[in-house]
């Protein structure tokens, strides 16, 4: 299996979201990743699913999240042609003594403390999977609290725009 990263335009209308997530389900395709936002344009929301299957199924699945009516725009981001990001937030055990330890972590890879306590810190870092993966690495000595992560959010690179072409669409069919 290979992941796929696949961005759907669709219209910011109820349900929207259920019916393409159950399109993967009918495949029995399991959903990696999953993230949900509006855009600049307030008519149309972003989905960002990163799935694992191989190419020639997933081209049926798009073809079908085509056929879906509020479906505008589907692209699937290779890696190299798009920048992707996850959010983390992590709760680290930190008393006086390791705190500085974790801090110097949290510096090293970039990452932000965002609430302190006498017992722990709450760090935010954003990255790759791979970043991420070796943040909570490099903490879990230390004790790992809790883990709260988002899906990958993903754009492609360059100065085109997914969602003026979805615009396009959306005119047309008025």
């Amino acid at each position: 299996m290979t992941r796929h990263t696949l961005s759907v335009l669709v219209e910011n209308k109820p349900g929207v979201l259920t019916r393409v997530s159950a399109l993967f389900a009918r495949r029995a395709f399991n959903i990696h990743s999953l993230a949900v936002g509006p855009t600049e344009h307030p008519d149309i929301s972003r989905i960002t699913v990163v799935v694992d299957v191989e190419s020639n199924p997933l081209e049926q699945v798009t073809k079908q999240l085509n056929k879906l009516v509020n479906v505008l725009k589907i692209v699937e981001l290779a890696p190299n042609a798009s920048v992707q990001r996850e959010l983390l937030l992590v709760k680290v055990k930190a008393d006086d003594a390791s705190r500085t330890a974790v801090l110097q972590v949290v510096e090293l890879f970039r990452a932000h403390v965002v609430d302190v306590s006498p017992e722990a810190v709450t760090i935010e870092a954003t990255g790759g999977e791979d970043k991420l993966k070796a943040l909570l690495a490099a903490l879990e000595p230390h004790g790992i609290r809790e883990i709260v992560q988002s899906g990958t959010v993903a754009i492609g690179r360059g100065g085109r725009s997914m969602t003026d072409r979805a615009l396009e669409r959306i005119a047309r069919s008025a």
